[in-house]
Parts: C-alpha cells; sequence; structure tokens
C-alpha cells in the first residue's frame, strides 16, 4: 500500500470525474496502469488453460531437459551418463541417474521501447503509451505467476528494473514506466539507436530462464535484427507486441504536412488504395518469435482480448 501511495504521489492520481475515463492522448496515467491488474484478473475466468508454465501463456516448445531436480532413478539403457548421481551410486553401488523437469517459477522481461519513433500518434493515445498498457495487461498476469521484470528501451540506451514478485514488483515497473515515458516525452528529438543492438542486451539480461516479451512498433530495426530474433527464440520464449497507429494501417485519403528529425519537411500524398496487409507479424513468427499487431487506438478492454491470440 505505501509502494502504491509513493507511485500515486510522485505521478499524481485522476481526480474522481475521470476515474473511468481512458487517458488522454500523450498522457501515461500510473492509476490507469494499475486498474488494468482488475482487467487482467476479470479476463482470468474466460480465457483457456494454459498449454505452457511461462507466465502470460505464451505457447512455447519446451527446450532442453529443465534444471530441477525430479527424481532420482536406477540407471537404464539409453540414459545419459552425464547424469549419473554420484552419492547414490556409491551408496547402492549400481548406477543412478538424476531425471529433470522444467522449472515451476517462470520469469518474464518486459521490454519496452520508448525511442524517439514511438512518441508517435494519431488516435487514443501514443505508440509508446499503447505499448506501456500492453506490458501492464502482460506483467499483472505473469507476477501472479512468477517474477516479473521491466527494461525500457530509450534514446539514450536501456534501463532495467530488475525482477521482483507480486505486487510490489508491478508497482515498481509501472513507476519506472512512468518516469521513462515522461523523460521520452521532453526528449530532444533524434534518431532511434538501432533495435537489434538494444534487443541482443536484453536478451544478456533475461537470465536462464527468462522470457522476452517486446513491445514495439519495429522502426529502425537495425542489419542484424532478423539473425537476433532468430537466436533468441531458439533459446528461450520471445513474443513481440506490434503497436500499430491507425494512420499507419489505414490512412485516410489526402495530402499531410510532414517535417522528420533530421530537418526534412514536405507534403505527403496519401491515396485511396487499400494499404497491403501488415508483414510484419508473420515475418517475426517465421523467425520462431510469436507476435501480434495491435491498435494503438483500441481501448483497453479490446486489447486484452486480443492479446489471447499470442497463446495461439
Amino acid at each position: 500500500m505505501r509502494a502504491l501511495q509513493r507511485l500515486r504521489a510522485a505521478f499524481g492520481a485522476d481526480p474522481p470525474e475521470r476515474r473511468n475515463s481512458p487517458p488522454a492522448a500523450g498522457a501515461l496515467d500510473v492509476d490507469h496502469l494499475i486498474r488494468l491488474r482488475h482487467l487482467s484478473l476479470r479476463l482470468e475466468a474466460t480465457r483457456a488453460p494454459p498449454r505452457s508454465s511461462l507466465p502470460g501463456e505464451a505457447a512455447h516448445r519446451r527446450r532442453g531437459r529443465g534444471l530441477e531436480v525430479h527424481d532420482v532413478r536406477a540407471w537404464s539403457e539409453g540414459d545419459d551418463l552425464r547424469h549419473l548421481d554420484r552419492n547414490v551410486t556409491a551408496r547402492t553401488g549400481e548406477p543412478h541417474v538424476r531425471a529433470f523437469r522444467e522449472e515451476r517459477e517462470r520469469a518474464v522481461l518486459l521490454v519496452a521501447d520508448f525511442r524517439p519513433s514511438m512518441v508517435f500518434g494519431t488516435r487514443r493515445v501514443l505508440r509508446a503509451a499503447a505499448a506501456a498498457e500492453v506490458l501492464a495487461l502482460l506483467g499483472w498476469r505473469a507476477a501472479r505467476e512468477g517474477r516479473v521484470g521491466l527494461m525500457v528501451l530509450c534514446a539514450e540506451g536501456t534501463r532495467l528494473t530488475r525482477y521482483g514478485r507480486g505486487t510490489r514488483a508491478m508497482l515498481a515497473a509501472i513507476g519506472a514506466l512512468a518516469e521513462a515515458y515522461r523523460e521520452a516525452l521532453s526528449a530532444p528529438a533524434r534518431e532511434d539507436p538501432p533495435l537489434d543492438a538494444l534487443l541482443e542486451e536484453a536478451d544478456g539480461l533475461a537470465g536462464k530462464s527468462g522470457a522476452l516479451v517486446v513491445a514495439t512498433a519495429l522502426d529502425a530495426e537495425g542489419a542484424g535484427f532478423a539473425d537476433v530474433v532468430e537466436r533468441i527464440a531458439r533459446a528461450r520464449g520471445l513474443s513481440f507486441a506490434l503497436i500499430a497507429d491507425r494512420f499507419e494501417t489505414a490512412p485516410p485519403r489526402g495530402v499531410y504536412p510532414y517535417a522528420t528529425s533530421g530537418g526534412a519537411a514536405g507534403w505527403l500524398e496519401v491515396g485511396a488504395a487499400r494499404p497491403a496487409p501488415d508483414e510484419r507479424e508473420a515475418r517475426l513468427r517465421r523467425l520462431g518469435a510469436r507476435a501480434l499487431v495491435l491498435d494503438s487506438g483500441a481501448a483497453p478492454e479490446t486489447t486484452a482480448m486480443e492479446l489471447k491470440r499470442l497463446d495461439d
């Protein structure tokens, strides 16, 4: 409770008349992210039983033999001699091997892309704020079943909030999200650092059994992005929530002024032709990761229901 009070004191709480209203465009509301916990709880009764021990139900193929010793039994033909239990073998005079199983408790590292390109939006919220909502929904679910941590990707590099358990861990993550988002809004315009290098750093800090859940728009991927994703996906659970603004997926016809961080400016003409289907999700799935395109203008209730598709 004290942690919650400190969060509200630092970042402000909604006045009573706005408690049930969506956050204003460009704002990241701490109370709003905290309330998503109850939305996640309400969805518990409607989602299918998990096919995986991974918090967040990101279904994945089990890799390796696990690290938790489950049993010690007599050796039989075909058993790996590297798993011999020397103590039991010496005590009984017969070879015994250790049997392993997947660890009961899993860890999830939430990765929030707050690089300059994410500070953009034409609908309900900016893409960065939508990414924070997605990670809050998944984080509350993960915190109930294991450990959760946070890494924020920003123009200066990365920021890490260490793994923790339960409500306290999620409140710490939400506070870090709010602080990083506020700084991203006021940061000077600059080019995005490449995403591939930042993902490699996240992979190195996720721990042996941690899964990565990345909320991003995939801007400035970097030359080695495909190789990095494929390698990480082979070693651990890797999921992408691809945040898309409606202007990107279904732009209205017209002529629009634009300006870039490099100083270029001009006019962009958008025709009536229907945009091509988003290939990013399919490409990431081909690389072995799980991926889902999410509309930044959708309400959190809609987003929560869409997130179930990450389990398919």
